[in-house]
């Protein structure tokens, strides 16, 4: 069985959900890492309720769309970054700064760049959405 990147698959879910005007998906399989990122979007108001359901194998999330999100994807590698290189990343990835957050994994947790730069950390960039 080929291994999965599950952020990916998440991403790449929610946005052709998004795309097709649905008000609900399922996203399969579940980690402890795509449902911080959850948090973290429902935080920013692109996503509405998430819950985990768990199915006895690896879980899975129905997510309520709110038809807020343009763009969504995962960051491959992972690069790491430092607290004051945010807006060169926001450039690569954002279509404007101020507009959308990248989601980055530090070690106080996983949270949206606007946060990390607020809090004085660095981490590794997972995704971006907008």
């Amino acid at each position: 069985m080929p291994a999965q990147n599950i952020l990916a698959n998440l991403f790449s879910t929610i946005y052709n959900n998004e795309m097709r005007n649905k008000k609900e998906c399922m996203v399969i399989p579940a980690s402890k890492l795509a449902s911080e990122v959850l948090r973290t979007m429902q935080r920013h108001k692109y996503l509405g309720e998430f819950e985990l359901i768990d199915d006895g194998l690896s879980g899975k999330f129905r997510i309520q769309l709110l038809g807020r999100i343009n763009k969504c994807g995962v960051v491959m590698p992972r690069f790491a970054v430092r607290r004051e290189e945010f807006i060169r990343w926001e450039r690569a990835y954002l279509p404007a700064v101020g507009v959308g957050v990248l989601i980055v994994s530090t070690p106080n947790g996983v949270m949206s760049h606007a946060e990390a730069v607020e809090k004085g950390v660095g981490g590794r960039l997972l995704g971006y959405v907008f």
